[in-house]
């Protein structure tokens, strides 16, 4: 069995195994995995992907490109949340899940929470409490490359990445980063596009929630729409 089939057999195992949509989600008349903020709908955890088009859904391995799949967004807890992903890729999987990508007012107002802070569990940062100071991948990995290679789209896609321990977290796994509406990892683990055309992501990623605002406010526009690495990932809305 080669590394592909034998992760796709244990990550079929572990999407059996991840705990149920909350009854929060149901109550509030959004669809499963969704919580209710105001007048709209937004995944409680960050997304994972589905394949389509193979007689049944599978998994998409949460450290592969989305490339030529069909994919279809999915917001369930204790699962690897997927990064190298574009924006316009986000979107795509959105609207296969009938959802879309969140506008920045929107992820902003979620966020934020029911009474507004600069965290989504208050206005000061506390250590721990979110994915935000994990192992850096690239320089366990490359440790010998200077930056202009370090850098590059090649390098910052190699799919080792999200796989070093101490650096991407699975759904939920910080249990202490979450608001009031229950809404999980808006900050650090991975950056989140938004609906912005012109390509902007939020919330930082596990190495970084301060260089480009703090918190909620973190925000980056450097890049355009069909930008991805391993530290851009997405949630949708409805």
């Amino acid at each position: 069995m080669n590394s592909r089939a034998a992760w796709l057999v244990a990550a079929a195992g572990a999407w059996l195994a991840a705990s149920a949509p909350s009854a929060t989600a149901s109550a509030a008349g959004c669809p499963s995995g969704m919580v209710k903020v105001k007048d709209f709908c937004i995944d409680q955890y960050e997304a994972s992907l589905v394949e389509l088009g193979h007689g049944k859904e599978r998994p998409h391995a949460h450290f592969l490109p989305v490339g030529d799949a069909r994919v279809r967004a999915v917001s369930k807890r204790g699962v690897f949340p997927q990064g190298y992903i574009s924006r316009n890729e986000a979107e795509a999987a959105c609207r296969e899940s009938k959802k879309r990508l969140c506008t920045d007012d929107e992820w902003l107002t979620a966020c934020r929470g029911k009474h507004p802070t600069k965290f989504p569990y208050g206005d000061e940062h506390k250590d721990g409490y979110c994915n935000d100071k994990g192992v850096s991948p690239l320089n366990k990995l490359f440790p010998d490359k200077v930056d202009g290679e370090k850098y590059g789209a090649s390098t910052m896609n190699d799919p080792r990445l999200n796989q070093v321990a101490g650096g991407l977290g699975k759904t939920g796994g910080f249990g202490k980063c979450r608001n009031a509406w229950r809404i999980h990892d808006m900050v650090g683990n991975l950056h989140e596009w938004t609906a912005d055309p012109g390509g902007t992501f939020r919330g930082g990623y596990y190495l970084d929630t301060t260089i480009n605002g703090e918190g909620c406010d973190y925000k980056t526009t450097a890049h355009n729409a069909t930008y991805h690495d391993y530290s851009t990932g997405f949630r949708c809305c409805k």
